[in-house]
């Protein structure tokens, strides 16, 4: 499981360095976060393979955090709470969250957390193979798309552009996470790239290219496939 990317968000900055600096040494890639707000924007740049979040912050909680969290898309999440109560826990998981743990709590009991969670979703069901939405059906397998039936003539770079997305459906991406997934680190800062094969692929999978139904863009932040 080491090698894998974790999103800490916790306003407690002494035990926010300490955990990031442990989980580090085991092996994974950590950022982290010290509120709700800071954390929601890194989790829509990064896409973590899992988020630890502390319940108890100023302003916007753990609660609000993780309800924004799963409207983002299915990211495991881990809560810390000082409180042990059923009543919290079942709140928990009824957000969908994955794993709760209660302070005071050992760094590698909090370690062994992440890797089981880890390891139950990744023997979760595999990702889906074909994905239809309207008239539009993308195999990803033979990374094969079709438009009401006829073959749409994608380039490479267009038939990534477009999995990318599908595969984050309903969850808006920001122009730079569609750069580093498409393009790679050494286009960073080229929006035009996105912004060009964006309007390229609409000719060729939206019924009316002016009026998408697909590809949608979120004005200032980047698209979303729907």
């Amino acid at each position: 499981m080491s090698g894998q990317s974790l999103l800490l968000i916790d306003d407690d900055a002494t035990l926010l360095e300490l955990l990031a600096s442990h989980l580090r040494t085991a092996g994974f890639q950590v950022r982290t976060a010290p509120d709700g707000p800071a954390g929601l924007k890194l989790a829509a740049e990064a896409l973590p393979r899992l988020v630890v979040l502390d319940v108890m912050m100023p302003g916007m909680d753990g609660w609000q955090v993780c309800e924004r969290l799963r409207a983002l898309g299915p990211v495991p999440i881990i809560l810390l709470t000082a409180k042990s109560e059923e009543v919290d826990k079942l709140r928990g998981f009824r957000l969908g969250v994955d794993d709760y743990v209660s302070k005071p709590f050992s760094f590698a009991e909090l370690t062994a957390r992440v890797g089981a969670v880890l390891a139950r979703a990744a023997s979760g069901a595999p990702a889906a193979q074909r994905l239809t939405s309207g008239e539009l059906s993308i195999d990803f397998e033979s990374r094969h798309v079709t438009v009401a039936g006829q073959p749409a003539d994608l380039t490479p770079t267009e038939y990534r552009l477009l999995e990318v997305l599908a595969r984050h459906a309903h969850r808006t991406l920001p122009v730079e996470t569609l750069l580093e997934a498409v393009w790679g680190p050494a286009y960073a800062g080229e929006a035009e790239h996105v912004k060009h094969f964006i309007w390229t692929l609409r000719q060729k999978i939206e019924v009316d290219p002016g009026n998408p139904q697909h590809v949608l863009t979120e004005r200032g932040f980047g698209y979303r496939f729907e």
